[in-house]
C-alpha cells in the first residue's frame, strides 16, 4: 500500500517538509490521479501536464483514487447546481486548500460547470511551478481569457474566473488577506475543498482554520476527505462550529453514494481480488462536509441514504 501522502492533494499536506518533500508529493498525486486516467476510471484531459514520469499504479490504489475523485465530483456538482431556481445560480466560488496540481477548474471550464470564481492556495514552492505548467501549456492558458496575468516567480495566476496564490493557511490573517485579494466575496455560496491537509497540521491551526471558514462564509460546504475515523476530533470540531456536519467513511460512500452504474463499470477494468485490504482501506479514509446555510439552498445537500 503507497504512502497517504502519495495521495495527497497538495504540498500543504507536508508542511513540516522541506520544500523538494512538498514537490515529491504534488508529483506523487499527480501520478496517481493520471494513472487512473490511462486506465479509464475518469477523464481529465490536462493531469499529464503535470507528470514528468508515468507511473502505473495498483488496481487497490486506482479504485481508491477513482472513489475520492467521484465522492468530490459528486458533491461539487450539487454545490453548483443548488438553488438552480435563482438568479444568482452562477454566481457561487470555490476555494481550495493545498490545491496541489489539481486541475478540477479547467475540467469544469471544458464541461460549462466552471463557477464564478475559483480559487487556489498552496505554498509558494508548490503555485510557481504550477504557474509554470499554466504559462507553457495553451490548452491549459488559453481557458484563464486574455485578461490573465500569469507571475511564476510569485506563484500567482489571477484571471476574472480563476485565481492561484501562495499562501500558508495556518497563518490566519494571511488567509484572510489572500482571500481579499483573490477578490472573494463572503457572501455569496462557498464550496470549500481540503483534501488530505488538516489532518496534517495541529489541532490548534485545525481548529483555527475551520472556525475561520464558519464564521467567514455564511453560506458554504466546507469539504473534508482525510485518512481518518469519522468519528474523530476534527469532526467533532466541525460539529461544533457548523450548522450541520455529516462524515462518512469510504467504504460505505464507495458503496452506498457512487452511482451503481458507474461502480460497475470501473470494477471491469482491472483483475482485482483484494478485498479485504480495500475494506481496510477505505474504512481508515473519510469524507465530513460541513454547511452553513444562510441562505437555505442546500438543503437537498449531501449523502442520500
Amino acid at each position: 500500500m503507497e504512502p497517504a501522502e502519495a495521495e495527497a492533494g497538495g504540498g500543504i499536506a507536508a508542511a513540516r517538509s522541506s520544500p523538494a518533500a512538498v514537490q515529491a508529493t504534488n508529483d506523487d498525486a499527480a501520478a496517481s490521479k493520471l494513472s487512473c486516467v490511462t486506465k479509464g476510471y475518469m477523464k481529465d484531459d490536462y493531469v499529464h501536464h503535470f507528470v514528468r514520469r508515468t507511473t502505473k499504479r495498483a488496481p487497490i490504489i486506482n479504485r481508491g483514487y477513482y472513489a475520492r475523485w467521484s465522492v468530490l465530483r459528486k458533491l461539487m456538482l450539487q454545490f453548483l447546481n443548488a438553488g438552480s431556481g435563482s438568479d444568482d445560480q452562477k454566481r457561487k466560488q470555490i476555494l481550495s486548500l493545498g490545491a496541489g496540481f489539481d486541475t478540477t477548474f479547467f475540467q469544469l471550464q471544458d464541461e460549462g460547470l466552471a463557477p464564478y470564481l475559483y480559487v487556489e492556495l498552496d505554498f509558494q514552492e508548490v503555485t510557481s511551478k504550477k504557474a509554470a505548467i499554466i504559462n507553457h501549456y495553451n490548452d491549459m492558458k488559453e481557458k484563464l481569457g486574455p485578461d490573465a496575468s500569469i507571475s511564476i516567480e510569485k506563484g500567482e495566476v489571477t484571471s476574472t474566473n480563476y485565481k492561484l496564490f501562495s499562501a500558508d493557511i495556518r497563518d490566519i490573517p494571511k488567509l484572510d488577506a489572500v482571500i481579499r485579494m483573490a477578490e472573494m466575496d463572503p457572501s455569496l455560496p462557498t464550496f470549500i475543498i481540503a483534501e488530505c491537509v488538516l489532518i496534517y497540521l495541529d489541532p490548534t491551526s485545525t481548529d483555527a482554520i475551520v472556525s475561520w471558514a464558519s464564521e467567514k462564509f455564511s453560506s458554504a460546504i466546507f469539504f473534508l476527505y482525510e485518512q481518518i475515523h469519522p468519528d474523530d476530533a476534527f469532526g467533532e470540531q466541525m460539529i461544533r462550529n457548523l450548522e450541520r456536519a455529516v462524515a462518512r467513511d469510504m467504504l460505505k460512500i464507495y458503496n452506498d453514494f457512487i452511482d451503481s452504474g458507474e461502480r460497475r463499470r470501473i470494477e471491469r477494468l482491472e483483475l482485482f481480488d483484494e478485498f479485504e485490504e480495500w475494506h481496510m482501506m477505505q474504512e481508515h479514509y473519510c469524507v465530513a462536509y460541513g454547511i452553513n446555510d444562510a441562505e437555505g439552498i442546500f438543503d437537498d445537500f449531501g449523502f442520500k441514504e
